[in-house]
């Protein structure tokens, strides 16, 4: 584990800066423990959207507004990003964020996830799925037919600290129920007909799954 995270520790010294706004958000999420992104996922989500070029994006998990703020500024130039976010005491700070430096091209929509989703229509080239990770499950319907056809999907923090690999009853108790939800969410990722998806041992674990064409 020790050489794991020195490992871990060096790949990430060798980023890049961030734009200095971000850094700046990105440090005030750490003093303020309010969980964003890693830096090898940051990397990793760099690269995927240089890569794949989405145009049409959608997150599920605002928070503060920095994976949006980041992905905007390495999407192309004439892509839009659509964030959702629940949780009341973040969304000012994200109105905020994205009214700085979202270059209107961020649109934050409020309230819960799950029925937000429903009544969306259209289609995504991306999504990002950084939310409540017992409820992935359940936003599975509306992301497939929102996601379009050669689309990614991205899910994050899918491996739990390690916890997914252990029996449910190995888990403390309160953490049983998103423990299930999210095993029976991998197996959905990696069993549906219409996806093809890769479980990857970064950050916390990510899915990286792409809806065939036909």
């Amino acid at each position: 584990m020790i050489v794991e995270q020195r490992y871990v520790d060096y790949i990430n010294s060798l980023e890049k800066e961030l734009p200095p706004y971000l850094e700046e958000l990105e440090q005030y999420a750490l003093q303020t423990e309010v969980p964003i992104i890693r830096k090898e996922m940051q990397s990793f989500l760099k690269t995927l959207l240089k890569m794949n070029k989405p145009r049409q994006i959608l997150e599920v998990g605002a928070a503060i507004g920095f994976s949006a703020l980041l992905m905007k500024e390495y999407m192309p130039a004439d892509g839009q990003i659509t964030t959702i976010e629940k949780y009341e005491k973040r969304i000012p700070i994200a109105k905020a964020n994205f009214e700085a430096h979202g270059d209107g091209r961020i649109t934050l929509l409020e309230g819960d996830a799950t029925e937000i989703l429903a009544g969306l229509t259209g289609s995504y080239d991306m999504i990002f799925m950084d939310a409540a990770k017992g409820q992935y499950i359940h936003f599975m319907p509306d992301v497939l037919r929102l996601l379009a056809p050669g689309g990614v999907l991205l899910s994050d923090n899918v491996l739990q600290d390690g916890d997914i690999i252990q029996s449910r009853y190995a888990v403390t108790r309160r953490n049983r129920t998103i423990h299930t939800r999210m095993r029976e969410y991998l197996y959905e990722l990696k069993n549906n007909e219409m996806l093809v998806t890769s479980i990857i041992p970064l950050g916390d674990g990510i899915a990286l799954s792409v809806k065939k064409d036909k």
